[in-house]
């Protein structure tokens, strides 16, 4: 057989034959590494270096009206209240904007499923269906296919914004970004090198992480969120605490401004909408989640 087309998108691509049947190729490592190489001679490191803001650049707070679009009116206010905290938790809530002013960067080509909005503080410990608490992305409602280099360039940019915004110096925040995008690089390298489902099943638990720290306070501190973390991973000790009524009437406590019964519904009530969104996410899953999930 000749050598197949790689697309430079990915390591996986994905192809649609002459039996109108899609199949995927998966391209040896010492190709993907030859691809990487050849994308960073078109999109050297070097390119990234810089920012200039684009003369046509969107107004900053159009984008923020943009953006609350769909949204539940009434909340509006709280989340620009939110927002108009510090300059970070605009930052936080700004993604749009974010995604907007790196539109025009250079990229590599390279597509991924994206988070979205992946600054540090949503970063963090949670509790996996085994109940293991794992140090990871917890949120991830912004997701999109975008560039690899937004989510790191978002994360990195973050810690500065994080630093200025707690008085720390500007050499802290430079000595800070750059020690979160070479920790990105030095893992990912690592990680090319592991087989697929090791990979697959890899995960960094929050001891492994509290373990490397040297300040004894921060890892005290570490120690007793990753009890609280474990502590929650129980359901049934979840469920009681934002749920009244008794026996067979459990309900959601309202938590104004932002948990709330929506008008016209009454405590309990589960509308047809709701209900057949949860039965289509159901045919979503393998047959072991989906059983679970009837119960």
């Amino acid at each position: 057989m000749g050598k197949k087309e790689i697309s430079a998108n990915d390591k996986l691509t994905k192809k649609k034959p002459e039996n109108n049947k899609f199949s995927f190729y998966y391209a040896p490592r010492s190709e993907r590494y030859e691809m990487g190489k050849q994308m960073r001679k078109n999109c050297p490191r070097s390119s990234h270096a810089e920012w200039k803001a684009p003369v046509n650049r969107h107004d900053p707070v159009d984008l923020i009206l943009e953006s609350n679009k769909g949204r539940i009116q009434k909340l509006l206010p709280l989340r620009h209240g939110r927002m108009a905290r510090t300059p970070f938790t605009f930052y936080r809530g700004a993604a749009l904007n974010m995604a907007a002013d790196l539109s025009n960067t250079p990229v590599t080509g390279m597509l991924v499923q994206a988070c979205g909005d992946a600054h540090l503080c949503n970063f963090g410990g949670f509790a996996t269906p085994e109940r293991n608490v794992i140090f990871s992305i917890n949120d991830l409602d912004e997701t999109l296919p975008a560039p690899w280099e937004w989510d790191l360039k978002r994360l990195a940019a973050s810690f500065v914004v994080a630093c200025r915004n707690n008085n720390l110096s500007e050499k802290v925040a430079r000595e800070t970004a750059m020690e979160c995008v070479r920790s990105y690089r030095e893992n990912m390298v690592v990680y090319s090198e592991m087989k697929t489902m090791e990979l697959w099943h890899y995960s960094l638990g929050s001891d492994q992480l509290i373990s490397k720290l040297k300040d004894p306070e921060l890892k005290r501190r570490g120690l007793k969120r990753l009890e609280k973390e474990q502590a929650r991973s129980i359901a049934e000790e979840i469920f009681p605490q934002i749920a009244e009524g008794s026996g067979k009437s459990r309900y959601i406590k309202d938590e104004l401004p932002s948990i709330f019964h929506w008008e016209g519904h009454l405590p309990g009530e589960v509308s047809k909408v709701a209900r057949a969104a949860i039965e289509q996410y159901k045919t979503s899953l393998p047959p072991g989640f989906s059983f679970l999930l009837s119960r």
